[in-house]
């Protein structure tokens, strides 16, 4: 099974339409707790998509209705408590047994990544960071990446340059099942990339036994996927685009597609490789 990308674009501009009729009913007791206690309206509203959209992606390509997906926590690396990597639970619980797919999902304003994998996988997307934001929190990157921003001259430039290295970083650390836990200094996810594109380019390090792409996500966010494979047998994720309209009531519950697609997707292309 190759490794799988979904984006799923959201137009949060005043006075936009939102999904409508997002498909509740398939979220979990606790997902529907988390969601209602969002204060803005917008952050509820884009964790229950994200939230839709995963089990939306999860159901079609396992052949199981959405609602019926249960998750569980693998452990935490750092201190082996639950609360690493988000797994699918396995009948009976058994951490032992691998679970049928891997997944990460991330999400912020306006875009949601989801990745699956057979191995384990990590994703990130953010948006494009403030000039003033860079220069507050570039010290807590890794040396050799702080030198790749800094050689930025340009306080545009160096603001993708940021955005760039810290979805990566984000993504492997996801990757990893640490997330922020394993401090930030210790990898270096940077390298060359062309990022006055809005973060497409193929360049860039990765540690050892790890693939990380950049992912092509227009010129506000920056996204990646880190996979748990050497380069040498890795293929680039096949990249798809989610439609909103995939979230309503009736198109979650109607189940898997045949060959594990799902509605609404749409194929441009696959993901920029990172090539050290």
């Amino acid at each position: 099974m190759q490794a799988e990308v979904w984006l799923l674009e959201l137009d949060e501009t005043p006075g936009a339409a939102f999904p409508a009729g997002l498909d509740t009913t398939v979220l979990d007791a606790r997902e529907r707790e988390r969601a209602a206690a969002f204060v803005r309206p917008a952050d509820r509203t884009l964790y229950t998509a994200a939230h839709i959209a995963l089990r939306t992606v999860l159901g079609g390509l396992l052949g199981e209705r959405p609602g019926d997906l249960a998750f569980t926590r693998e452990p935490c690396p750092c201190c082996g408590l639950a609360h690493g990597r988000p797994a699918l639970a396995v009948p009976g619980g058994d951490l032992s047994v691998p679970p049928p797919l891997h997944f990460s999902l991330s999400h912020t304003r306006g875009m949601v990544l989801i990745a699956t994998a057979p191995v384990p996988v990590g994703a990130d997307v953010e948006l494009r960071p403030a000039p003033e934001t860079v220069a507050d929190v570039l010290s807590v990157l890794h040396p050799r990446e702080r030198a790749d921003v800094e050689a930025e001259e340009e306080p545009g430039r160096r603001a993708a340059a940021f955005g760039r290295i810290w979805a990566r970083k984000e993504a492997y650390l996801k990757g990893l099942g640490t997330g922020l836990g394993r401090a930030a200094h210790l990898d270096d996810l940077g390298g060359d990339g062309d990022v006055g594109d809005g973060g497409e380019g193929g360049h860039g390090r990765h540690p050892e036994g790890w693939t990380v792409y950049d992912l092509p996500c227009g010129p506000a966010h920056h996204a990646a996927v880190a996979l748990r494979s050497p380069r040498a047998t890795t293929r680039p994720p096949a990249l798809h685009h989610l439609s909103p309209e995939a979230l309503g009531d009736g198109a979650v519950r109607g189940g898997a597609v045949p060959g594990g697609a799902v509605p609404g997707v749409a194929v441009p292309g696959g993901a920029a490789p990172s090539r050290a």
